[in-house]
């Protein structure tokens, strides 16, 4: 039930449908609500979770997550953006998936307390099988910044392949930020079950 739709001349992006709904072993992804706002404001102003993403300012607040809400539970920001909360629903952090430059591109942050417990993999995998399902063959793209060695293993037990090194702008820094440049090609998605 993939649409097409064109971005460019000669370039064809497909359209993954609806953010759905995913259970894991420990976790419930699901779409986006307007009522996310307060988690979200809560583990974003934390500077530790804001410094490891590009985009994000810091301080960080109410109204910067319901207007970033508003954008993804409009249904008119092409990609998904999934919710990752645990057994009693409660946000603690974020899987998107987003089209940028005739590229698929997937970025993910979790709330500091719920670090090192291995939720971050769970949800990346999950969500990532879910994704290549609805869009067989297509090159998903990723990043990290080179001081978090902790999310690019993420990456990596997944199929994730690094590609180059750069340096991107981090709003939260303020400042040009090294950053590794990873990849997932065709083929090389490895499932939970398959993992070393």
């Amino acid at each position: 039930m993939s649409a097409l739709r064109l971005e460019r001349e000669d370039h064809i992006v497909g359209d993954p449908g609806a953010v759905p709904a995913i259970a894991t072993a420990r976790l419930t992804l699901r779409p986006h609500r307007l009522a996310d706002a307060p988690a979200i404001a809560e583990s974003l102003s934390d500077f530790r979770v804001s410094r490891m993403l590009a985009r994000v300012p810091a301080p960080f607040d109410r109204q910067d997550a319901e207007e970033w809400l508003a954008g993804v539970t409009s249904g008119l920001v092409p990609g998904w953006a999934l919710a990752i909360t645990t057994g009693d629903d409660v946000h603690i952090g974020t899987v998107f998936f987003e089209e940028r430059a005739g590229s698929w591109h997937l970025g993910y942050w979790l709330n500091r307390f719920y670090w090192a417990r291995g939720y971050m993999s769970e949800a990346v995998q999950a969500a990532t099988a879910r994704f290549l399902m609805r869009m067989p063959g297509v090159e998903i793209r990723s990043g990290v910044f080179a001081d978090n060695p902790a999310s690019l293993k993420v990456q990596e037990r997944i199929g994730f392949r690094i590609i180059g090194l750069s340096e991107i702008y981090s709003v939260a820094r303020s400042a040009m930020v090294p950053h590794v440049e990873t990849l997932l090609s065709p083929g090389d998605f490895r499932p939970a079950a398959s993992r070393r």
